[in-house]
């Protein structure tokens, strides 16, 4: 490969780069509380239900219909005890919903 097939390929990928679209993002909105599988990810597994408020009940997770404190969202659950990552996922978006998170 020339100098010159190098410098061809490099104006073609600017050239590329020039006619994609920007896309807008809009403005930043900030949104209360964490994803839950942040706060999963935080802990060990398996996991008894006491640890976990222990460790992350003060903990604000993101819901659809707004922020909650996982404390109170744990005290519906009836599993005494988290034999992994994802049954705890699933057991608490069971117990406040899936869906978009409202931003305001």
């Amino acid at each position: 490969m020339s100098d010159t097939d190098e410098a061809e390929g490099a104006d073609e990928a600017e050239e590329a780069e020039e006619v994609e679209p920007v896309v807008e993002l809009g403005d930043r909105v900030d949104v209360a509380g964490e994803p839950i599988a942040r706060v999963a990810s935080r802990l060990t597994w398996p996991a008894a239900r006491s640890d976990v408020v222990n460790q992350e009940g003060d903990a604000a997770i993101r819901t659809p219909d707004g922020p909650r404190d996982l404390d109170d969202v744990l005290a519906d659950a009836d599993i005494p005890l988290f034999e992994s990552r994802s049954e705890f996922v699933t057991t608490v978006e069971d117990l406040v919903g899936r869906g978009p998170v409202a931003t305001e």
